[in-house]
């Protein structure tokens, strides 16, 4: 309401200020605008007298008032003209901008009228240019002359803000003056005409928290120790107004919205001064215990806590660390626990902040402490054995039932049951070991060999006899001493050669042995010749004490024609207690060589072939391997190309001998439809073709035409004769050819086969005749003949 009451006010004021300033500056322009018509003297400061020239126009810069709302057009000023008599034959035009539109003019007088409301926002000011002219002949009587109209401002346009929201920030706890934003208004009004544009700011709505300067907008923190945990954000309104801020002056507002940011005033605090927890001894070392947590009001990094254990009987039982997703502290288990020694532990753990402001450490210590009980509860444990591992020995060979050693387990609850001891079969699976379940004693079943397997890896159980559900699992290596039991070999199965040409003393060949014992029984190897053959005259040995031995030989002259291979039998001893020894035989091949000592050849039958053949003629014997096999291939490509078919045929070598007849027949009995001796014999017919591939050893009669058989012929017999008589006739087809056996019999009990002539049923045939055709029928006589059984017995 009391701002409708000022604008009221100020238009009523603002309307007769208009009317009143119009009509003074419309006096004072017509007096201004009268031409002179006689021209004066005026006086110089020394006396001289000066002549001023008589002007065809006289009028001063025109100005109108904007946002004029009278009934009548504005009267902006008059022209006239010195020569104008007044007896209106001089016409006064009006040109340029906005001239006949918004600015009139009177021809006769030269008054100028505005006829629009002018706004000075929008043109501030026009150019029009005037003339007068003869009324009569339109003849220019002066020259042209522009002129200005000037719109004078009004207070007529309130400040405006840049924005209509604003959002600024600022630290809790400032100083009182602190800068928090800068706002700014502007006005569309002259800043260079009176008040109108001269802004001042002032708050509506904020106080008492913040100011603002009248004259820049800034916005300033007006309390100390504002805190954001307590109010966060503010909204404070700002005005600008006009006309210097006195009554009557237009105004504008602007929302601002502050907030407080946060800073690191508040320490963590615990929300309880003890935390009671829990944990089984059966828990394994990481586990989680329980979690406590400090709450701190400040955010973000002002808000991040650390925990840290700084006292307390368990410092070494547990530990804890920090999960900054929920800023809690998390207690864990660090290691193994025994309800039977100690069944509670007291933790003193204290938070603090991780960033902590030097402005506020006064407010300190930014830091909380909080007494953990933690209480151990029993639990069944399993059997737990006295070492975590156990490690064996057991000499190599020993006999069956030698103790390898003992393991034990005791329950640690307070019960102490009795415990029973097994093997592990999967580590056992060829059984070598069994356990006393009672004490634990291990013993090996059988002897154990150590170069098969120097180290056995077992597990045994332990698991208490009235809860078989606990047991407890302990590894156990068992180490195999090893004893001498392997004499020395040759490393490697040496085979040497000598040149027949080799010196006395030369050295041929180094050998070394290998011992599956250990170290201790292995080397160190002696070597030797056998005591039989100590003097041997063809070579002697060397024992070169680094576990090898070379071999020498002890004469010149060897001959291969006489002897090309030699067996020299080697002592070989290890160093284990006692020693073991062997005898390795060494083979010597003689072998021819080269004056440099390289191997020829090692064999006696090479050397007598070079003494009978020479080389060239070994290079002709192949020569002539070589042309024989080449006229053979030669031959034989010639003889496939022009090779001729094997049987002569009339017409086309067709392999299928065909006969076609268009007659149906009568069945197996009736013969007088075709001849049945064609079918048997079908070569018959043109005679018989010889065959070019093989040269008959007699003169091969024509066969007569098969008769039918008799009706005591089998028709098996028929057959393996006609297939003999094709095996031994060389004018036979060849062997791809069709047989065709058309032969079914005659006379045979069994009739006919064919169901061609069936003109009756399953069920109206009676098959028990087949009872009597032999064992050939049998299967057909047990398939059809055994119907009637199964009709009778249904």
């Amino acid at each position: 309401p009391k701002m409708k009451e000022d604008h009221c006010l100020h238009a009523a004021l603002l309307c007769l200020g208009v009317l009143c300033y119009s009509q003074a500056l419309t006096m004072e322009r017509l007096n201004h605008s009268r031409p002179s018509l006689h021209g004066h003297h005026e006086k110089g400061k020394e006396g001289q007298v000066l002549h001023r020239s008589k002007r065809g126009w006289v009028w001063n810069q025109f100005f109108v008032i904007e946002e004029y709302t009278g009934p009548d057009p504005v009267l902006v000023g008059r022209l006239h003209s010195d020569i104008d008599s007044g007896d209106g034959n001089i016409k006064y035009i009006l040109s340029g901008e906005g001239a006949g539109i918004i600015f009139v003019i009177d021809d006769k007088s030269g008054n100028i009228h505005a006829t629009k409301t002018l706004d000075r926002e929008e043109r501030a000011q026009y150019t029009l240019t005037a003339q007068a002219v003869d009324r009569n002949t339109n003849r220019p009587l002066e020259p042209p002359s522009e002129f200005i109209v000037k719109v004078q401002d009004i207070n007529d346009n309130p400040p405006e803000f840049l924005h209509e929201n604003y959002h600024a920030n600022v630290p809790e706890r400032s100083n009182v003056g602190t800068s928090v934003i800068q706002v700014t208004a502007s006005d569309a009004d002259d800043p260079t005409y009176g008040n109108s544009a001269k802004l001042v700011y002032s708050i509506l709505e904020g106080q008492p928290y913040f100011s603002v300067e009248a004259q820049t907008g800034i916005i300033r923190t007006a309390l100390p120790n504002m805190d954001r945990e307590a109010k966060e954000e503010y909204h404070v309104v700002i005005q600008a107004k006009d006309m210097g801020g006195h009554m009557g002056g237009l105004s504008g507002t602007t929302k601002v919205t502050i907030t407080l940011t946060d800073v690191n005033d508040n320490p963590p605090k615990f929300p309880q001064s003890v935390y009671q927890m829990s944990v089984s001894e059966a828990a394994v070392p990481g586990e989680e215990v329980g979690r406590v947590k400090a709450k701190d009001p400040d955010i973000g990094e002002n808000g991040l806590v650390a925990y840290s254990i700084i006292d307390g009987d368990g410092m070494d039982m547990f530990e804890i660390t920090t999960d900054y997703e929920t800023q809690e502290g998390v207690v864990k288990l660090k290691k193994t626990l025994d309800y039977e020694t100690k069944k509670s532990y007291s933790l003193k753990v204290e938070a603090a902040n991780v960033h902590i402001d030097p402005k506020f450490i006064s407010n300190g210590p930014f830091k909380d402490t909080v007494t953990v009980k933690i209480a151990v509860e029993d639990a069944d444990e399993p059997p737990v054995f006295l070492k975590p591992s156990y490690i064996f020995e057991v000499q190599e060979n020993a006999a069956s039932g030698t103790v390898v050693g003992k393991v034990h387990a005791k329950d640690p609850d307070a019960a102490n049951s009795a415990i029973r001891y097994s093997i592990d079969r999967h580590t056992d699976l060829e059984r070598y070991f069994v356990i006393n379940a009672e004490d634990g004693n291990i013993k090996t079943t059988k002897a154990l060999d150590r170069e098969e397997m120097a180290w056995h890896n077992i597990s045994v159980f332990a698991v208490e006899v009235h809860k078989q559900h606990q047991e407890a699992k302990v590894p156990i290596a068992i180490k195999v001493v090893d004893v001498n039991d392997n004499a020395p070999k040759f490393a490697a199965a040496y085979e040497a050669f000598v040149c027949e040409n080799a010196r006395s003393n030369q050295q041929f060949i180094t050998i070394s042995a290998d011992d599956k014992d250990d170290s201790a029984n292995g080397p160190r190897f002696i070597f030797s010749l056998p005591p039989e053959i100590i003097h041997n005259p063809n070579f002697t040995l060397r024992d070169n004490r680094d576990n090898t031995a070379s071999v020498l030989v002890r004469r010149e002259g060897f001959s291969r024609q006489k002897q090309d291979l030699y067996l020299l039998p080697i002592l070989i001893s290890d160093g284990g207690m006692p020693p073991l020894s062997s005898t390795n035989t060494l083979t010597i091949r003689v072998c021819g060589c080269d004056s440099g000592g390289s191997l020829l050849s090692c064999n006696a039958e090479a050397y007598v072939l070079n003494a009978g053949l020479s080389t060239g003629a070994l290079i002709a014997i192949l020569a002539c391997i070589v042309i024989l096999l080449v006229i053979v291939v030669l031959f034989v490509t010639l003889k496939r190309q022009k090779k001729e078919p094997l049987i002569v045929f009339e017409e086309e070598d067709v392999r299928e001998n065909i006969i076609t007849y268009d007659d149906e027949g009568g069945g197996e009995e009736d013969t007088e439809a075709f001849d049945i001796a064609t079918l048997q014999n079908p070569d018959g017919i043109n005679g018989f073709i010889p065959r070019k591939d093989i040269k008959p050893e007699y003169q091969y009669l024509p066969r007569p035409g098969l008769r039918p058989a008799p009706n005591s012929v089998d028709v098996d017999d028929f057959i393996n004769t006609r297939i003999q008589e094709a095996d031994n006739d060389p004018t036979a087809p060849p062997y791809d050819s069709i047989q065709i056996y058309g032969y079914e019999g005659r006379g045979s009990v069994a009739g006919s086969l064919s169901s061609l002539e069936s003109a009756t049923t399953d069920s109206d045939l009676d098959y028990d005749y087949l009872q009597n055709w032999g064992p050939r029928f049998k299967k057909l006589a047990d398939l059809y003949g055994s119907k009637d059984t199964f009709d009778d017995d249904s």
